[in-house]
This record gives structure tokens, sequence and C-alpha cells, in this order.
């Protein structure tokens, strides 16, 4: 009988940090999944965690978990899928280390991911980005501070955790401006900088005397900003700025959507698909194909290419209100 907590220990420990050198938000989503997992496991099986075998967890349990995540935790399929995406990286390394065990094993990584429904992106136009922007008090240093933060997030695209991370000698200045992240992947890219963005960084530096150590956008105790920081942040703001611009009104704004206003802006400035995977640091070209679905002025601009000759480009319009009534039949 193979007891569960040292191999889970050794996963962590070894097989995540030293041998993949995962990133700290891998290794926090993966404790996490298997911190509601234990927690299961205890009130369903009235064991404590040290004290269960690797027979306990087996695909009917796993199976039995994932439905109480959606049903009672009020999970979505997405974050089912993450849950299980932790759980068959950990079984694929118990199949090294239990080779014993391999019956078991391969019928928990047989457990298929959830499908899913998905929503068209959400991202803001150019009035929307006006507005958000505008909405900082600029008179403050928060408000400055701010307004750098959502500059830069607009108009590179970079993630949460690319932009709190970032440090003053991340930033570069002069002929090709542009700002150096590790994202994904730990993968290094460097993104343009605009001359506008490039001009409010550096005023923004200017402004804090910072060395090239510190932290671009500090918190007010001079630690990095947390996600939640963020959300909290740019939700404030589009909040502020929805009586300017009705239409963020309706939109649930945060950073992602900022990146993905990014892409979309790219797209329709006629940038090639595999640029706009380089800029944002996708591992492949055809994570970009979101951003076109979304993009319902692209698609009206090849309607309008595509018109038959000698006719008027645009859309139909029915010629009277009773063929109307008729033609909705």
């Amino acid at each position: 009988m193979t007891p569960l907590a040292p191999l889970l220990e050794t996963f962590f420990s070894e097989r995540l940090q030293r041998q993949r050198q995962a990133s700290p938000h891998t290794i926090a989503s993966y404790r996490d999944a298997f911190r509601l997992l234990l927690g299961f496991a205890e009130k369903r099986l009235g064991k404590p965690p040290c004290h269960l075998l690797l027979a306990d967890v087996d695909a009917p349990f796993v199976s039995t978990f994932l439905d109480h995540l959606e049903k009672d935790r009020g999970n979505s399929a997405r974050s089912r899928n993450v849950r299980l995406a932790a759980i068959r990286s950990f079984f694929r390394f118990a199949a090294l280390q239990e080779p014993a065990h391999g019956a078991l094993i391969q019928r928990v990584l047989a457990i298929p991911q959830k499908r899913f429904d998905r929503d068209l992106v959400t991202f803001l136009n150019r009035a929307e980005l006006d507005a958000l922007l505008a909405a900082p008090n600029q008179a403050t240093r928060l408000g400055r501070r701010d307004y750098a933060l959502l500059v830069l997030a607009a108009q590179t695209g970079l993630r949460v955790s690319e932009f709190t991370k970032l440090r003053v000698e991340d930033l570069v200045f002069g002929v090709g401006a542009h700002v150096r992240c590790q994202g994904k992947g730990r993968k290094e890219r460097c993104t343009p900088l605009t001359r506008q963005t490039a001009a409010v960084m550096r005023a923004w530096l200017a402004e804090n005397n910072a060395t090239a150590t510190d932290l671009v956008f500090p918190s007010q105790r001079g630690t990095a900003l947390s996600r939640d920081a963020v959300e909290r942040l740019v939700s404030k703001y589009a909040d502020a700025a929805a009586p300017r611009c009705p239409t963020l009104a309706h939109k649930h704004v945060t950073p992602h959507v900022l990146r993905h206003s990014t892409a979309v802006g790219l797209l329709e400035a006629g940038v090639d698909r595999a640029v706009i995977a380089l800029w944002l640091g996708h591992e492949s070209v055809e994570t970009t194909q979101m951003y076109l679905d979304a993009d319902l002025a692209m698609k009206e601009r090849a309607l309008a290419r595509t018109a038959p000759l000698h006719v008027r480009p645009g859309r139909f319009q029915p010629r009277d209100s009773l063929l109307a009534f008729l033609e909705g039949l």
C-alpha cells in the first residue's frame, strides 16, 4: 500500500520546484487544487490527508470530486479543467515513481476535460479606452501611478503578472524604446513602446527618482501590486469612466480586457497574426483566432469588399414594413 503524502510532497518539491522550476503561479494553482482534493477526501473517506493512500484517489473518486466542484462549489467548467490538469500532472509523475499502480493511474489520466461554450472575448474600442485613461486624477501621485499603469497595459498588452513585476531596468528608452518582461513558460520578450507611452513612463520614473532595481508600479507600502489590487484598480476607473462613455457600464472591464484590446487594435491596424502572437507572448498563432472572432468591424469591412458589382455595399434593409413583417415569419 503506497501512502499518498510522501509522493505528493516529492511531486511539489522535486518535480515542480527543482526539476521543472515551475512558476509561483503554477505552484499556487496546483497547491489550491490539492487542498480542495484533500479536504474533500477527508470528509468523504473519513481519513486525515496524511493517512490517505494512493489507491484512495482512484478514477471514480476523482470524478466525484470534479462533480463536487461544479455542483456544490459552483465552479465553472474552466475551473474544473484547471483542477483536473493539476491532478493529471501529479499522476503522470506518480506513474514513474509507482509503476505497480499503473492501471489505477491510467484510469485517472483517462478522465477527459469537460467541454464548454467559448464566449467572444471582451475588448474596449478607442473611445472606451480614452475614457478609461482619462479617469485617474493626475493631480495626485497615486493617480499618476495608475494612469501610467493603464497606459502601459493598454499599449503593450502585458499580463498582470508581467507588469506588476517590472523593474526600472526593464524599461529601455531612446531609439527603439521597449519593455522587457518574462512571460509564461519563462520566455523573455521585448515589446515596443510608442512615443507617447515612453513619455508617460519617463515622467513617472523621474517623479520617483527610481533606481534600476526599483519596482515600476509599487504599492503604497513599496511592495509589488497584487493581482487583486490591479483588478480593483481597473474596475474602479472603469466605473468612474462610465458616465463619460456609457458603453463601459455594460462591460466587465478587467486587466485582461486591456490585453484583449491591444490585440484587437493591432488586428484592426492590419498587423499579421504571427506578429501579434509574438507581441503578446502566445505559445501558438492559433490563440489569436479568438480576436478575429470578436472583431465585428473587421467582418463588416470584409463584407463590404465582397459586395456584388453595381450594388451599393451595406446591410439588407426591408423595402416596406409589411414586407419586413412577412420576412420575419
